[in-house]
């Protein structure tokens, strides 16, 4: 089978999440050709260069629906020739979009693709596209439906993760994005947004609180205590599921979770014949994909299901991985994950995370696994895991091999 190469891979800043964020003024179309543009021009992509552009995203409603990809090759410079295709995998959309794109030139379905994603959740509000999973009864009911929030919250109970483990992990997360920034650590894929006339308008991540510790974050109330307490609650329905819980602790709040950002990220990813023509050099291989589905009330476990098939698959073990990226949507899910795998926490989200930089849904993916060759390169390190949980119970992992 021929060899998946990541050729390239670029993101925007984050920005707030909010009206006063730095991006609001952006429109997801732009945001979106800005980061293809940034490939064509890096990459010398002229005419019918890439067989598709593969793009993430969870809320296609508004200004992210009908086709978000198209719209956006055509308000790029990328030739009109090139189509689009929309995905949607909840969190894990932009790493479905790589995964797909890799698995198309694996089996021969063209030389070369672009594959990213992008939410503008300052604009297009989480959760308003609706979804049957939480609306309508006849499913939410039969699946036991709780919001995400407390799917943190029971895991943290399950495994008896404390208020103080999940702070404590917050603060790492915090200081090693501002030391990554520091040290110029994302300057090799990160670029600057500019505005409609061309004046640069973002150029860092700018939801981080570098001087968060667990004494500000020991003042927060925890965000799904009353949704999960206020009878009947959503509580009760998971006690329903996990009669042998006596109770769930509410650990999560603003401060451990992912922050709610807008954002884009794009990988090109071609076979070595691509390369070779345009004389560009690839950085790493995608040795191996995986998506898997989990239990849909407790959610956010997938990232273990989904480690461990692409461990078998490819016939390695959570040994031969050098560097991990495992978002960082609850702290639950990381401190999980470490738990599961007995991984050393110094080779998980060694530049930070969701918590500290932001979770634009359907670009995290592609974000987390240009982070990882970025830092697979400045450490020297040979073979790397990223992967996400995902809302309704499911997981997707991403090997990459550096070339």
């Amino acid at each position: 089978m021929t060899e998946a190469y990541i050729y390239d891979a670029v993101r925007t800043p984050r920005g707030k999440g909010r009206k006063n964020g730095s991006l609001h003024e952006v429109t997801s179309l732009r945001l979106s050709s800005q980061v293809l543009n940034q490939l064509k021009h890096r990459n010398n992509l002229d005419g019918h260069a890439v067989e598709d552009v593969i793009w993430g995203n969870v809320t296609q409603v508004m200004e992210q629906g009908g086709c978000i990809a198209r719209s956006a090759v055509l308000a790029s410079e990328l030739d009109e020739s090139i189509p689009g295709l929309s995905i949607n995998r909840f969190c894990a959309s932009g790493m479905e979009a790589v995964n797909l794109a890799a698995n198309q030139v694996k089996g021969g379905a063209g030389d070369a693709y672009i594959a990213g994603g992008v939410e503008m959740m300052s604009r297009v509000p989480m959760s308003s596209d609706g979804a049957a999973i939480c609306v309508d009864p006849s499913l939410a009911m039969e699946v036991y439906f709780v919001p995400q929030g407390v799917s943190a919250d029971i895991i943290a109970t399950r495994n008896g993760f404390s208020r103080d483990d999940a702070d404590s992990l917050a603060v790492e997360s915090q200081r090693r994005a501002k030391e990554a920034w520091d040290d110029g650590r994302f300057s090799k894929s990160v670029f600057t947004v500019k505005d409609q006339n061309g004046i640069s308008i973002l150029d860092h991540d700018e939801y981080m609180r570098p001087g968060t510790d667990m004494q500000a974050l020991g003042a927060l109330s925890p965000s799904f205590k009353q949704m999960g307490e206020t009878m009947p609650g959503f509580d009760a329905v998971a006690l329903l599921k996990y009669p042998d819980m006596e109770r769930i602790d509410h650990i999560h709040h603003a401060g451990n979770s992912s922050g709610i950002v807008d954002g884009a990220a794009g990988i090109l990813i071609g076979n070595r014949e691509f390369g070779k023509k345009r004389d560009l050099k690839p950085r790493a291989k995608i040795t191996q994909t995986a998506k898997i589905g989990s239990d849909p009330t407790i959610m956010l476990t997938g990232p273990l299901p989904a480690t461990q098939k692409a461990l078998s698959d490819s016939g390695m073990e959570i040994g031969d991985i050098d560097l991990f990226e495992v978002n960082e949507a609850f702290a639950s899910v990381v401190l999980l994950f470490q738990k599961t795998f007995q991984v050393d926490p110094g080779k998980i989200n060694v530049n930070g995370g969701s918590i500290a930089m932001g979770h634009p849904l359907g670009a995290t993916g592609a974000i987390i696994i240009g982070t990882l060759l970025d830092e697979m390169e400045r450490a020297d390190k040979e073979t790397g895991l990223a992967t996400l949980c995902v809302a309704s119970g499911m997981g997707a992992a991403t090997i990459i091999e550096r070339v």
